[in-house]
């Protein structure tokens, strides 16, 4: 069960060579984290390994953005997206996130391999507003269809940008290199 963590308005900056790897099982427990989301996230790898990824969302993230992830994921394609996670102490980071589904011999989905890097500032900045707002949604909605709430109003901004929401976080992250 992950622990009550208060958020602060401190914010950790991954430094820009730096990656973070994670590889979870097929329901989002860790199976693997490297040393720089530990250093980042400030969990030991005992705190961390079997945990459920979750342990670091954010509660300004909106549901309906891992939604989408998990939507995507069990489709079999790869999600990238921007993300805002919570350290041990509350403090915050972004990543630019891509998720992939891992494969076995047999091409059958595994787990999940996750690389995130520093996102740009400019790239952070144009996911605010959006992610503002579909906490609102889920606010409205409460909690049961929060998810769903906010997942249909991030399809209808994508609609209307005549985008996915994948294409749209790479299209920032192309302009912003």
């Amino acid at each position: 069960m992950k622990n009550k963590i208060s958020p602060t308005q401190q914010e950790v900056k991954l430094p820009a060579q730096d990656m973070i790897v994670t590889k979870t099982d097929l329901t989002g427990r860790i199976t693997y984290a490297n040393r720089t989301f530990m250093r980042i996230s400030n969990f030991a790898e005992r705190e961390l390994l079997g945990i459920q990824h979750n342990i670091v969302r954010h509660p300004d993230m909106p549901r309906g953005v891992y939604r989408f992830m998990w939507d995507t994921l069990k489709s079999g394609r790869e999600f990238f997206g921007v993300v805002k996670n919570m350290t041990s102490e509350g403090h915050f980071y972004w990543v630019f996130a891509n998720v992939t589904p891992d494969l076995d011999v047999n091409g059958k989905t595994i787990g999940y391999f996750s690389v995130r890097r520093p996102p740009p500032a400019d790239m952070v900045r144009a996911v605010v507003p959006l992610y503002e707002a579909m906490l609102r949604v889920e606010q409205q909605a409460g909690p049961a269809k929060a998810p769903e709430a906010s997942l249909a109003l991030l399809e209808q901004t994508m609609a209307e940008q005549g985008c996915s929401y994948d294409r749209f976080v790479l299209g920032l992250y192309e302009k912003s290199r």
